[in-house]
């Protein structure tokens, strides 16, 4: 058992140093005026988040890209709130910019991917760009995916998000697991294996999307309108995506506001590994889990034979410092160094919080947006 356990944290620091390499092969990019070319079509779907359509639309709003090169397009996924009144004031605060606001058809188990894609066949431009609802837009976005594709030629762009800053213990572990998934997420695509991507700052081209069928084969997943399409793109076309590492094209979103909440996106999240297709994706996944699983068993084997806690610690500071080599350099790439003074009490959790989501993952469902999924 402990040569076992020895042999996982090897494998498993040799994966987080070898996304380290990944993260540091992505250059930082910087906006260079870029004369605007391309064309975008701006997605996004919304169900019941009038609380959080007035700051979208304000950032919407906030754009520096010509108008006449984008459009918006809102997609209302059965929402019963009081939304269309701060969309028409918005509409007629904002005369010059492409507005449309679009009402989704279900018609497959992820009425998320049935919206996106009902969007995007009503989309005029060349390219697709999505975000979430309770996201926050920088004003250069645009400006920079026109240059990276300018630049790059890509058929796929992720590019990165962030947590708006809140303070409790909750929000912190969010950030740091949030940060984690940023990192390797980078360090895949620096590696030339995109395995992960988010569809709260993503950017396609729509001609791509039809290419590779969409959503289709996956439709019966809930989520992973993101990871689904990263994958299909970069099967299809080897090399033609890549990663806008810039601090101006962070999209700033909410995290989870109550641990029941937050427990149903990962269980959510979770729930789609089964499906993916890369055996990179799996192996970190796997590699991951396995590693935090060897953790909680060698508190338990410590707990009833003391002599071990030798070979416990090493593993875990191992661990410990891999992973925040990592994190630190994320959180300093997205100018969020501040929870990382919560890292050591987070990382105390965190193997818990990983084997009890994989556990639960077996037997529960989940809820989204008021709706109640199977896995």
């Amino acid at each position: 058992m402990i040569y076992i356990s020895i042999f996982i944290s090897i494998i498993y620091f040799i994966l987080i140093i070898t996304l380290i390499f990944g993260f540091d092969n992505i250059e930082d990019i910087q906006n260079k005026n870029t004369a605007p070319k391309n064309t975008f079509s701006i997605v996004i779907p919304f169900r019941n988040e009038a609380h959080n359509l007035p700051s979208l639309l304000n950032s919407l709003s906030a754009i520096k890209y010509p108008v006449n090169l984008f459009e918006i397009l809102l997609i209302n996924d059965e929402s019963n709130d009081d939304y269309k009144q701060i969309i028409e004031d918005f509409v007629r605060q904002n005369p010059n910019m492409d507005f449309s606001l679009i009402h989704s058809i279900k018609s497959t188990k992820s009425p998320k991917k049935d919206a996106i894609t009902l969007a995007i066949k009503q989309s005029k431009f060349e390219w697709i760009v999505t975000t979430d609802a309770d996201c926050n837009v920088p004003t250069l976005w645009l400006q920079l995916f026109n240059q990276h594709i300018e630049e790059k030629q890509p058929l796929l762009i992720c590019a990165p998000v962030k947590f708006k800053a809140q303070n409790s213990f909750l929000y912190h572990f969010q950030n740091l697991n949030f940060t984690s998934l940023i990192g390797s997420t980078i360090g895949g695509f620096g590696l030339k294996k995109p395995f992960m991507c988010n569809g709260a700052n993503l950017c396609y081209k729509k001609e791509t999307f039809f290419e590779v069928k969409g959503f289709e084969g996956n439709s019966m997943i809930a989520s992973g309108d993101d990871v689904f399409l990263l994958e299909k793109i970069n099967s299809a076309f080897p090399n033609k995506t890549c990663y806008l590492k810039s601090k101006e094209a962070i999209v700033l979103t909410n995290s989870e506001n109550s641990l029941n909440s937050f427990f149903n996106q990962q269980i959510r999240w979770a729930s789609k590994s089964t499906a993916y297709k890369s055996n990179f994706s799996k192996f970190i996944g796997l590699t991951v889990f396995t590693m935090n699983f060897v953790l909680i068993m060698g508190i338990i084997a410590t707990i009833l034979n003391p002599i071990l806690w030798k070979y416990l610690f090493v593993i875990f500071v191992q661990k410990l410092v891999s992973d925040f080599i990592l994190i630190s350099k994320t959180a300093t790439f997205l100018s969020n160094q501040h929870p990382l003074k919560h890292y050591t009490v987070t990382s105390l959790v965190y193997p818990f919080f990983i084997v009890f989501t994989a556990f639960f993952l077996l037997f529960k469902n989940y809820e989204w947006k008021g709706r109640n999924f199977r896995k």
